[in-house]
């Protein structure tokens, strides 16, 4: 069957006195792959779940190869043949890959017979572009691995126009674009027309033909990608050219080592162990990125140079001197930190956004003369802190939980940045962010790098690391595996070591 088309016309939806999509109207060519482009709260999201059944349009219409259609359910969008691929893995990691195949289909009779299962799912990836083996437990798969799994899954049920939502999330570069690649390939042989929502603009350049830009839930822009460059684009999404695709970093030459670790051990939640003897050392005015996929020690030993997981081996040292992150310690060397998720690692949810931004220093002048705190000084500092780092809230006394998640980012980042820096402590520090939002943290971060602080950088995003680290080393399964100056960085080794195809793998150095 060829590539179907799809049309929405005058879409609007509202919650409440809220209108999230407002009269949009967009044509999905059929064989083509479409991104959609929007920062947080553009609507992106509300305009893919009202195809895929979960939300209900108030107005407007969905022409679907040809035909007026009505998709109230995910059940009539299913009928229809459209499917979506999520952020996240929906597989069961008990079950292989065969089991979880069968199990999507849902109208499964009180008795399989296994058997003509089989046969069927061989007769069906052979015919596939990319190959998942049938017998394999999902709990075995590495993570290029379970993306394409969820996408052959889609196929399999026959959808053949594919939703893809943030789909390279978890994958190393190469990962990723083998799983793009392969999708354009079956979008322009008229296999399938393909949406995608990302916010990397090298997906966009290099995968996508078409492109339409939401802001604020209407429809800003749209054209061929092969017309329009990333500025275009980044104007479009927020009404100005003010946004940066790259982070201004200062070449200087890195100083004394502040921050090491030698031989560091770190347990996970159950007791194994995480952290394999990991040794590295930040100097002054650099950035050492940590490369990896997710679920490879990044959180535990993060969790422990923050003191929020303990060591079980090893040391930390700051400025050549143990470190067990007391809050004395890290006011005397002035480590500060961008924690993953901030709003759980890094605040105080039902405290005000004043209060939060307050935690480093509250027991310091001018914001308290012994036990007594001065509310005034208080209040001052946080108006000014929101001013010069653009966080919008609707009072200084709102809690912080009620901001969008850049708008957290941005409050902590206030918090510690607003004094002198000379260790900063960062992980995934955008994940799931907008563009603008993006660009003002990176430059946040590279300016403390400016002005010699040592950053550790934690992310699962190659591309961001690649932008802004001087130095990459790899950590999987653990252990450091894998270093390179920035200079010579090669984005297929790199992620060869992220996923544990490199062979035996280098010793990684410490400096």
């Amino acid at each position: 069957m060829s590539a179907p088309s799809l049309q929405v016309l005058g879409m609007t939806k509202r919650f409440g006195a809220m209108t999230a999509l407002d009269n949009v109207s967009i044509t999905f060519e059929p064989g083509k792959v479409h991104a959609l482009l929007g920062e947080n709260g553009a609507g992106k999201s509300t305009l893919v779940k009202c195809l895929v059944g979960f939300y209900s349009a108030n107005e407007g219409q969905v022409i679907y190869d040809g035909r007026e259609v009505a998709i109230r359910t995910p059940f009539d969008a299913a009928a229809l043949g459209i499917g979506m691929v999520y952020q996240q893995f929906t597989l069961v990691p008990s079950m292989t890959v065969e089991e979880n195949l069968v199990l999507s289909r849902g109208n499964l009779p009180m008795r399989i017979k296994w058997s003509e299962e089989t046969r069927a799912l061989r007769a069906f990836m052979a015919r596939m572009p990319f190959q998942v083996p049938l017998e394999k437990p999902i709990s075995s798969l590495a993570a290029g691995e379970k993306q394409r799994l969820e996408i052959l899954k889609q196929l399999y049920l026959d959808r053949r126009l594919i939703i893809l939502d943030e789909p390279t999330s978890v994958l190393t570069i190469e990962e990723a674009d083998e799983a793009l690649g392969l999708i354009r390939d079956m979008a322009h042989r008229d296999e399938l027309s393909v949406i995608i929502i990302t916010h990397k603009f090298r997906e966009v350049t290099s995968f996508a033909d078409n492109v339409s830009v939401l802001r604020r839930g209407k429809l800003v822009g749209e054209g061929k990608v092969s017309e329009l460059s990333p500025d275009q684009m980044a104007e479009m999404m927020i009404g100005s050219r003010q946004i940066k695709t790259s982070a201004d970093k200062v070449q200087i030459e890195a100083g004394a080592v502040r921050l090491e670790t030698v031989g560091l051990k770190v347990g996970d939640d159950g007791g194994l162990t995480a952290v394999h003897g990991v040794s590295l050392a930040v100097k002054s005015g650099e950035i050492l990125g940590i490369a990896g996929v997710s679920g490879n020690g990044q959180r535990e030993l993060i969790e422990c140079l923050l003191g929020q997981r303990p060591s079980t081996g090893g040391m930390i040292k700051v400025k050549g001197e143990a470190y067990s992150a007391t809050r004395k310690e890290i006011q005397k060397h002035k480590l500060f930190s961008l924690p993953e998720e901030p709003l759980r690692n890094a605040c105080v949810p039902n405290m005000s956004v004043s209060s939060n931004m307050a935690l480093r220093s509250f027991d310091q002048a001018p914001l308290a003369s012994g036990p007594l705190l001065h509310y005034g000084a208080l209040g001052s500092m946080a108006k000014r802190l929101i001013a010069e780092f653009r966080v919008k809230t609707s009072s200084p006394e709102a809690p912080i939980r009620t901001l969008s998640g850049g708008n957290v980012q941005r409050a902590v980042l206030a918090r510690e940045l607003s004094s002198e820096v000379d260790v900063l402590i960062v992980a995934n520090p955008v994940f799931g962010l907008d563009f603008a939002a993006v660009a003002d943290i990176h430059a946040r971060i590279v300016a403390a790098r400016n002005r010699g602080a040592a950053v550790l950088l934690v992310s699962e995003d190659l591309d961001e690391l690649l932008e802004l680290a001087d130095r990459i080393a790899v950590i999987f399964e653990g252990e450091l595996v894998y270093e390179t100056p920035i200079a010579q960085a090669d984005t297929a080794v790199i992620g060869r070591y992220m996923a544990g195809h490199a062979g035996h793998a280098e010793p990684a150095h410490a400096a």
